[in-house]
């Protein structure tokens, strides 16, 4: 069940991130096709220029241009939005109304351009109808029902136009790219599968690699960091406070009476109090701080930018969320604990630990389930 469980977590999550993605690729493709779409209107009109009505053709490539400033604005609104903000529900259905507007516009403004008795305009508007087309594949390959939208809206009105002309050859152009969009739209269904497929197979490499590093760096009983990681963090952190000259304080602590409790009730008891430790420990942590198991009942955080008292405070605090829990088998348990901070003289970070550990071992010798400091 709790597997089933984290398989539907993650391929929902997976699932949110190729969207994500898809939305991503659409915008970054969308910055010079949609200059292109004006482009190309602008082209089409110079060539229809006295062949039509000019006031059409103004006409026509003014609301065009309005349709552009809206699809350029929301361009500017994406790219200029925090990465955090940029998802599919807050984006999709504007693009969607920006799309749509547009192409509607280019479609009838291109089937305005029809004459029944010129051949050669014919020709051109559904030359560049076709060319759109393609566009409109390489624009939207990551969404079909974009690409099969677009293509309908600026290619059908003229193409159907045309097949219902009674010359031959508009009725033959008409079929030819009647057949032609169908094979487009054929083509994009595949093509758009196999973006989702890259997509997904990157997003669950990513995933997968997360995955591994964490459970390298991860105890598994405890979910605190294990002892690689704990190091590998703490000399980071411990090179910054010195560089900055930041207070910094380290904490020890150990189990009382831990192999006892092993004796008396088993590994698995022992495991559990582990769990516990953790537990307390994770809901202590500060924002900066590195909480690690070091080995068996031994366990490590190391609080960067936190002075003396404060460390006794927030290490008298978990020594007595401890001391109110008790294991499976009815014991309390109590934890002792010793803290060290760095002094000026710029201890490396064993000597910081080892004057923790000396704490914590003073903190035994004197009864246990106590803080002491260095």
């Amino acid at each position: 069940m709790y597997f089933v469980e984290f398989q539907h977590e993650r391929n929902a999550l997976i699932g949110a991130l190729v969207r994500t993605d898809r939305l991503q690729l659409l915008f970054r493709q969308t910055v010079f096709s949609v200059l292109g779409a004006f482009l190309a209107a602008l082209m089409l009109g110079w060539l229809c220029w006295g062949r039509v009505d000019d006031r059409l053709v103004v006409s026509w490539l003014a609301l065009l241009a309005v349709s552009t400033s809206f699809r350029i604005a929301l361009l500017v609104a994406y790219f200029r939005s925090p990465a955090a903000a940029r998802t599919p529900q807050g984006w999709e259905l504007k693009y969607w109304l920006t799309l749509v507007l547009s192409a509607t516009i280019w479609g009838l403004g291109a089937l305005a351009l029809m004459r029944s008795n010129d051949l050669l305009t014919q020709t051109l508007v559904l030359l560049f109808g076709v060319g759109m087309s393609v566009s409109a594949v390489s624009c939207y390959c990551a969404y079909r029902s974009m690409t099969v939208v677009a293509i309908g809206l600026v290619l059908f009105p003229c193409a159907l136009w045309l097949l219902f002309q009674p010359g031959t050859m508009q009725v033959g152009m008409a079929v030819a790219t009647l057949v032609f969009a169908a094979f487009v739209i054929s083509a994009t269904r595949k093509l758009s599968e196999a973006m989702e497929t890259a997509f997904r197979l990157k997003r669950e490499m990513e995933h997968a690699r997360d995955v591994a590093n964490h459970a390298a760096q991860t105890d598994e009983l405890t979910g605190l960091k294990n002892r690689r990681a704990f190091f590998h963090h703490a000399e980071r952190c411990h090179r910054h406070s010195r560089h900055k000259r930041l207070p910094m304080s380290v904490l020890m602590l150990d189990i009382d009476h831990f192999k006892r409790i092993n004796d008396a009730y088993g590994h698995q008891a022992g495991d559990q109090v582990l769990r516990q430790i953790g537990a307390v420990m994770r809901e202590c942590v500060g924002e900066g701080d590195i909480c690690g198991r070091l080995g068996g009942e031994e366990f490590a955080m190391l609080m960067p930018d936190t002075p003396l008292h404060a460390a006794e405070t927030r290490a008298e605090q978990m020594r007595q969320a401890i001391s109110r829990g008790c294991g499976e088998h009815g014991e309390i348990i109590t934890a002792s604990i010793g803290i060290a901070t760095m002094n000026a003289d710029e201890q490396s970070l064993h000597t910081l630990l080892n004057e923790a550990d000396k704490a914590l071992f003073r903190a035994k010798a004197l009864g246990r389930n106590q803080t002491a400091v260095a």
